[in-house]
């Protein structure tokens, strides 16, 4: 049984980190995105 926890555990906790790490790419994708907008105009 604690096999079973510890295990959804760290799956929670990669799919924790998994996510951050896509919204942090997402973010900088859209600042990006922003800033060449502007050195167009």
């Amino acid at each position: 049984m604690r096999l079973w926890i510890a295990a959804l555990a760290a799956l929670w906790l990669l799919a924790g980190c998994n996510t951050i790490a896509g919204m942090g790419k997402d973010i900088s994708n859209a600042g990006s995105s922003i800033e060449n907008a502007a050195k167009k105009k």
